[in-house]
């Protein structure tokens, strides 16, 4: 099963791309049935392992796969799903449909090569989350980059050749960081034990000085958090979501982002937890410092998809705060708000590039008065934007709550502090369904609301908000055995190097 989830969204790629000449209607069809094929073994999946594995057969994954591929340099293929990534693979597979959803009338050219590029981004980024070997990790890492820089490249909008080379620099160069992370820790490893692999389960509890821990740490954090993205390597974020086309914003908002919070929590810290623990307080307050500096700057913006771009480096703010206070609680919130984050900035995402089709601008200055025109857009608006944030009641608040009670155990002033970003989303939000639907209708609008198509779409959505927001048990019930597992395996590490820090010190207390 691991394997075909991966398979079918590439094998769907090239069945769309060469069914293009059948007609525009074909790509999108396939698209969409591959994405939704996928999302039917995750969700069959989950209904199998709920939450739990069996303990007694000392499993720790759902699933797993494991065949050799280039022996001779350790290199397997080796495929894993916990409750961590198989909560995240459903979520790839549920906003590839609405990505597929939101191109289906925006895309009028080259059709098939936009729905091969969109689903081979997604099947890169299902096999991110499934990989265990870090040679595998790394092949997904740089497959998913390839075709959302095409993605952006030849859809996109004004400055889209600016934007996506950008995008391209920023990634590729934490993408080659990550590589000599990877080499790194593959040459100490197999000089301390004569076995050279990229195993991750072999990798685990690799012992080295405090010095090159931290080295090799930083070089995977290069990667993932420009990914995240985390400050000061957001800088190619706002131009790549202002540019990219609306499907491939939903894929970078919702998914892409994903991949860096993922990296930190699966790679990072349990193969490096002195060093993690090293950088903790640094780390932390980067998040916090995000958090702020991603509202404030939503706000003085007049480009929609700008301002929606921004809150995802306020939102990914409060999960770096969450993966490194590391403690149930944070961790727990991180999951959530990882799902709702995704949901609710990729139906902004889709909403936005639902009214610039309709108003060939994204310029609030512009707008005003188009609540009475498009109710159903003004509805779907206000929702997403009290999702976004942090009303109660709505995914995002657990997600965000859960992270600050975490953080309140490690730090009470970063925690303080950080609650400071309610209030500026607050303003942030109310003041762009302030400036886009009402007011004044000076430019005289008048467009066609949602179709049927994207209203099943925002449903799915809404749905999907409010259930992680009024009932988020069985996600962190999922989630729960893989973060114990994390857990467990760096407090192990931390304990064999027998350190004592005051973070950990903190929890005690």
């Amino acid at each position: 099963m691991l394997v075909w989830l991966i398979l079918i969204p590439l094998v769907g790629g090239v069945l769309a791309w060469l069914f293009d000449r059948a007609g525009n209607r074909w790509p999108r069809w396939i698209s969409l049935f591959a994405f939704g094929i996928d999302l039917a073994l995750v969700l069959l999946l989950w209904v199998e392992h709920p939450g739990e594995v069996d303990l007694t057969a000392n499993r720790a994954w759902f699933a797993e796969i494991q065949v050799p591929w280039i022996s001779s340099m350790g290199i397997t293929i080796h495929l894993a799903i916990d409750g961590i990534s198989l909560l995240l693979v459903m979520l790839s597979c549920f906003l590839g449909i609405m990505a597929t959803i939101a191109s289906w009338t925006e895309i009028r050219e080259r059709v098939g090569l936009f729905h091969f590029n969109l689903t081979w981004t997604v099947a890169g980024i299902i096999g991110v989350f499934l990989s265990l070997d870090l040679f595998l990790f790394y092949f997904f890492w740089e497959l998913m980059l390839i075709p959302m820089y095409f993605l952006i490249a030849l859809w996109g909008h004004e400055n889209r050749s600016y934007a996506s080379v950008k995008f391209f620099l920023f990634t590729q160069v934490g993408g080659l960081a990550m590589l000599l992370g990877i080499l790194g820790i593959y040459f100490v490893h197999g000089r301390q034990t004569g076995i050279y692999t990229f195993d991750y389960s072999e990798l685990l509890g690799t012992r080295m000085s405090p010095n090159t821990a931290l080295l090799l740490m930083l070089s995977f954090l290069a990667a993932f958090l420009v990914k995240l993205p985390a400050l000061p390597f957001h800088a190619w974020l706002p131009d790549a979501h202002t540019e990219a086309p609306t499907g491939g914003s939903v894929i970078l908002a919702g998914l892409l982002l994903k991949t860096g919070a993922y990296g930190i929590l699966r790679f990072a810290v349990p193969l490096f937890p002195g060093a993690a623990l090293q950088i903790a307080p640094w780390a932390m307050m980067v998040g916090v410092i995000g958090i702020l500096y991603g509202a404030v700057l939503a706000f003085a913006q007049t480009d929609l998809k700008r301002l929606v771009a921004y809150t995802s480096v306020s939102h990914m703010g409060f999960v770096l705060l969450g993966i490194f206070a590391w403690n149930e609680l944070a961790l727990q919130g991180v999951i959530i708000q990882m799902l709702c984050h995704g949901i609710s900035a990729g139906a902004l995402f889709m909403l936005v590039g639902s009214l610039q089709e309709r108003l060939r601008t994204r310029d609030t200055r512009r707008m005003g008065g188009l609540w009475p025109v498009a109710p159903r857009t003004g509805g779907a608006m206000l929702f997403f934007a009290l999702a976004s944030l942090g009303l109660p009641g709505m995914g995002n608040f657990v997600g965000e709550f859960l992270v600050l009670l975490g953080t309140y155990r490690v730090s009470i002033l970063l925690t303080v502090i950080a609650a400071g970003g309610f209030i500026v989303s607050t303003v942030y939000a109310l003041w762009m369904i302030q400036r886009a639907l009402y007011g004044p209708n000076e430019e005289g609008w008048r467009i066609p609301d949602l179709s049927m198509r994207e209203v099943g779409a925002m449903t799915a959505m809404v749905l999907a908000i409010l259930w992680l927001g009024l009932y988020p048990r069985p996600f962190i019930h999922t989630a729960g055995h893989g973060l114990d597992q994390i857990q467990k395996i760096v407090r192990q590490a931390r304990a064999d190097r027998t350190i004592m820090p005051p973070i950990e010190s903190a929890r005690v207390r």
